[in-house]
């Protein structure tokens, strides 16, 4: 199932709650698709990032070769967020009269810290990362952030094709009362003369301010276009056999499903043996329960479970051991 997923889908996002194996399971599959012949991309878009520190490795907001076949990419949100707000303050500064530049400083600043800034910055790092990668890779894989952010921003772009939409209405009605209110400045006796008409800046403004909304709807209206295209994109959640991760993992299943996100599988990490003593007999035990839990309330999403592992998976080495496990569980599954 995860292999087929990964061999098959040109991008696949790996979500789920903090801590569960997200990043591993993320490499794990890139370093699979590479011994195939794939090149891959590994995106990490969560802004406690563990790619580099899980590949022994720096990795930047630039992309860089981690193995052959795997190039990876860890999305800086600070920076993200820092050149979102530039390239609107230039658009801005553009188009508003110059002694309001004061007033689209303050405005900008304060919308550092307000709500969403942060998920539309980033939203359009991936839309960017998907419009220049995607020609060069047979695979790019999101490594995300924690359920609850990524639900936010697997709707995004539906909410700001939305938002943009409503903007280009407002627009429409702007620019036809502005050219009413031109006409009326005009006068008729400027028809009948024949005089030819001065430059307005008004109406540049209007054409361009109309040109950067389209940019942007069009732009969101790819990425969503991707995300919920099936034959190309696919949700993996991955969670651990407890309770806390099976509550969130229905919740975010749901979010997705209602954003047009298609979840192709889950994977449950670090399954404790039944064989290797009391005390992990029984947590097995209880984590039967938890699962039986997520089966009831998934029962159509395909479900592969990785044992628990004696040591951490570290390295290429580490990771080659991990898609074996992967490997294994996927054929093991009925």
């Amino acid at each position: 199932m995860l292999l087929e997923l990964a061999g098959t889908k040109k991008v696949l996002f790996i979500g789920g709650k903090g801590g569960v194996g997200k990043t591993s399971v993320a490499s794990a599959l890139a370093v699979h698709q590479a011994r195939a012949g794939k090149r891959v991309l590994v995106v990490s878009t969560d802004p406690a990032h563990n790619l580099g520190h899980l590949w022994g490795r720096r990795v930047g907001d630039k992309v860089v070769s981690l193995a052959p076949g795997v190039s990876g990419l860890e999305i800086d949100p600070a920076r993200t967020t820092d050149e979102h707000l530039a390239a609107v303050g230039h658009t801005m500064r553009r188009l508003m009269p110059e002694h309001l530049s004061g007033e689209v400083a303050k405005h900008l600043e304060l919308a550092r810290d307000a709500p969403g800034t942060h998920e539309a910055a980033i939203l359009e790092r991936i839309a960017d990362v998907l419009e220049t990668t995607l020609g060069d890779h047979d695979l790019v894989v999101f490594d995300t952030a924690p359920s609850g952010h990524t639900a936010r921003l697997m709707s995004l772009p539906e909410t700001m094709s939305a938002w943009t939409e409503g903007l280009l209405r407002r627009q429409d009605r702007s620019e036809r009362f502005g050219a009413a209110l031109r006409g009326l400045d005009d006068g008729p006796e400027r028809g009948v003369m024949g005089g030819s008409r001065r430059r307005d800046p008004r109406a540049e403004r209007d054409h361009e301010i109309r040109r950067v909304l389209l940019r942007r709807r069009t732009r969101f209206e790819r990425l969503r276009e991707v995300i919920s295209d099936e034959t190309r994109t696919a949700f993996v959640i991955v969670l651990a056999a407890e309770r806390l991760p099976v509550l969130e993992t229905i919740e975010l299943h749901g979010q997705l499903t209602r954003a047009g996100v298609r979840v192709g599988g889950l994977v449950v990490n670090k399954r404790s043996p039944a064989d290797a003593g009391h005390f992990l007999a029984e947590r097995r035990t209880q984590e039967d329960v938890h699962l039986a839990t997520v089966r009831d309330a998934l029962p159509k999403v395909p479900l592969i479970e990785l044992p628990l592992l004696s040591g951490d998976v570290v390295g290429l080495g580490g990771l080659e051991k991990f898609a074996a496990e992967i490997l294994r569980a996927d054929n093991q599954r009925p």
